[in-house]
């Protein structure tokens, strides 16, 4: 598992219209990435919209904010227009991605045991490395509703 201070792994991808996006391009500037469970799911959206909601303050702050997850072009596009999203979806069809940051892990629900996406969200710094990290092991658990908030008040952010 990734830990603070660790370079962030780069990668590249597309955006749910088909950009593509390589994490490299972004250094100099703050980033959120934040690994959503799948597209059209309620918490997933409760999370996504917590960040509609304060996109403002954040693209104030020179901060950018990228979801990422599991699931084609277009179900991340369709996710991005029914919730009004501003920014970015990134394409992990195949969690290369997720395993890299190791948030593809082993889940239980009902019993049942399955390999899935561990909600994390990693928060890096203008040279490309981890500051903190949200989600099991870092500062604190992912609170879906209220995410971006917890995200701000961490950093300090004068809004």
């Amino acid at each position: 598992m990734l830990k603070k201070r660790d370079n962030a792994p780069d990668f590249e991808t597309t955006t749910q219209s088909g950009q593509k996006f390589k994490l490299s391009d972004q250094k100099g500037k703050k980033i959120v990435l934040y690994w959503y469970v799948k597209d059209n799911t309620k918490g997933c959206q409760a999370e996504s919209a917590s960040f509609r909601d304060r996109y403002s303050e954040f693209q104030e702050n020179g901060i950018e904010v990228f979801g990422i997850a599991p699931g084609s072009e277009k179900t991340h596009k369709n996710f991005k227009e029914k919730n009004n999203l501003p920014f970015p979806l990134l394409l992990d069809e195949n969690h290369e991605i997720a395993e890299k940051y190791g948030v593809w892990q082993k889940k239980k629900m009902y019993g049942r045991e399955y390999m899935g996406i561990q909600r994390t969200t990693f928060l890096i710094d203008e040279d490309g490395k981890i500051d903190d990290i949200f989600g099991p092991g870092g500062v604190a658990k992912v609170k879906t509703k209220e995410h971006a908030d917890q995200i701000i008040e961490h950093w300090n952010l004068s809004l």
